[in-house]
């Protein structure tokens, strides 16, 4: 293993020991701490870094665990059979185990001089560039390798940016995070307004962290994004969506939808949700909410959180208020429903990139909702197959929580869902038997048939 103090670039740093941190080996996951023995034994430094490290100062359950060295990508790879280098604005190497990836990178520094490329140059245009930013100062390409204390510089918040390291099982700070920590504060590292026109997503960050871990944005954080939240438009759809994805999926929807209403970077994310928001009736907000506590609680529990449940959620104030300018009264398949369906989630495509399966499935959800309300013995079965019942159901039940009067027929799919045969017999009787009726044939009068 390398002598820590050899590494270059360690020396500003405030070295933690062991006795004055609460971090054990036995909270990091196994497969990080061989993806760190691997590299020393191969005579790379290898730190522990990032969510993982400041989620085990607040005694929270890492979601993942996160490596960095001064090995450069084709080094790592060339350490682990189960390894694949990824991206290419940062390069990362993947590390398998199984169903757990261990993310790899090297030490990032700052260029001495960025180039500056068009928001519009083609991946092909960029491939051999190791560095890039737009005019505006985004970056498109950061793969310059450098110090450990370079790399620290290049970190987003300072709560992100303690190193652990197996030589003594010590800490590494070198921008005062763990006094952030102990402020429950979150601060950029460095010049917010550059920050985070290097990358706009930053912003979003700063409202995540801020709703995940209960922690205040400190004032000269929180200050800039007012003027900068249109820098999101910058941001690829596709890349946004999977942002807001995390927005929601943090177990904490409910604080990141209160922030978000206090926050104009809402316009750039779910314009049309919150634009809708300010003119539907309160039902209609009130499911929102729901569905937020509803995810939270879900994730609470170890359940899993679909996208187009959330997106199903996000998109009903819209959906709601476009059906009314309309004048469609029913979510039937009806083409003037399906319409209305298509233009509110084409409106939101323009923001985020919503995959086809998934917005598909919002879709269905919503179409669900006049089957559930408009019973038929002819239907029943039919609804009760369909893939999307057990989502559509619950959002059902939301939508009478919210305080909409739906003939309590949450109750009545749930007794039939759960009831036994004599309880489903006895709702079956009291549905109306509708059949469609067949169109005849008129049947040619004599004197119209052919002699």
């Amino acid at each position: 293993m390398p002598d820590l103090k050899d590494l270059p670039g360690v020396e500003p740093a405030r070295v933690i020991d062991r006795d004055q941190h609460p971090i054990s080996r036995q909270d990091i996951s196994p497969n990080a701490l061989k993806v760190l023995y691997r590299l020393a034994s191969a005579g790379y430094y290898g730190f522990l870094v990032g969510g993982g490290v400041r989620d085990l100062l607040l005694d929270n359950k890492p979601k993942d665990f996160d490596v960095t060295t001064d090995a450069t990508p084709e080094e790592i790879k060339q350490l682990f059979r189960n390894a694949r280098i990824i991206g290419r604005r940062f390069r990362i190497v993947h590390v398998r185990y199984g169903r757990e990836i261990i993310e790899v990178t090297t030490f990032r520094a700052a260029p001495d001089k960025q180039l500056e490329v068009s928001d519009k140059s083609s991946r092909k245009q960029l491939q051999h560039i190791d560095s890039a930013q737009t005019r505006e100062g985004m970056i498109v390409r950061d793969n310059v390798y450098g110090r450990i204390d370079e790399d620290a510089a290049r970190r987003d918040f300072t709560i992100n940016a303690l190193y652990y390291t197996t030589d003594g099982f010590k800490l590494l700070d070198f921008c005062d995070a763990m006094a952030d920590i102990e402020d429950r504060s979150i601060r950029m590292i460095g010049d917010a307004t550059e920050r985070y026109r290097e990358d706009p997503v930053r912003m979003l960050r700063a409202l995540r962290f801020s709703a995940k871990l209960g922690f205040d944005i400190a004032p000269e954080t929180a200050s800039p994004i007012e003027d900068l939240a249109d820098l999101l438009t910058s941001i690829s759809p596709a890349r946004l969506f999977d942002e807001v994805v995390k927005l929601f999926s943090s177990g904490h929807a409910e604080s990141t939808f209160t922030l978000l209403i206090e926050s104009r970077v809402r316009e750039f994310i779910l314009g049309p949700t919150f634009e809708a928001l300010e003119r539907c009736e309160p039902q209609v907000y009130k499911l929102v909410e729901l569905a937020m506590k509803n995810t939270d609680l879900r994730i609470a529990d170890d359940k899993s959180v679909t996208p187009y449940f959330l997106f199903a959620a996000l998109l009903w104030p819209p959906l709601r208020l476009a059906m009314k300018q309309a004048g469609v009264e029913s979510m039937n398949s009806s083409s003037q429903f399906i319409n209305v369906a298509n233009q509110t989630i084409s409106n939101q495509l323009s923001l985020t990139a919503i995959p086809k399966r998934i917005s598909y499935a919002s879709r269905e959800i919503w179409e669900l909702q006049n089957r559930l309300t408009h019973r038929t013995r002819r239907t029943i079965d039919a609804t009760l197959n369909h893939p999307r019942f057990r989502a559509a159901y619950d959002f059902l039940l939301l939508r009478e929580a919210a305080g909409e009067n739906l003939g309590e027929s949450g109750e009545w799919w749930t007794i039939y869902q759960f009831g036994d045969t004599t309880q489903r017999d006895e709702l079956l009787e009291q549905l109306p038997n509708t059949r469609r009726k067949r169109r005849r044939n008129k049947r040619p009068s004599a004197s119209n048939k052919s002699d």
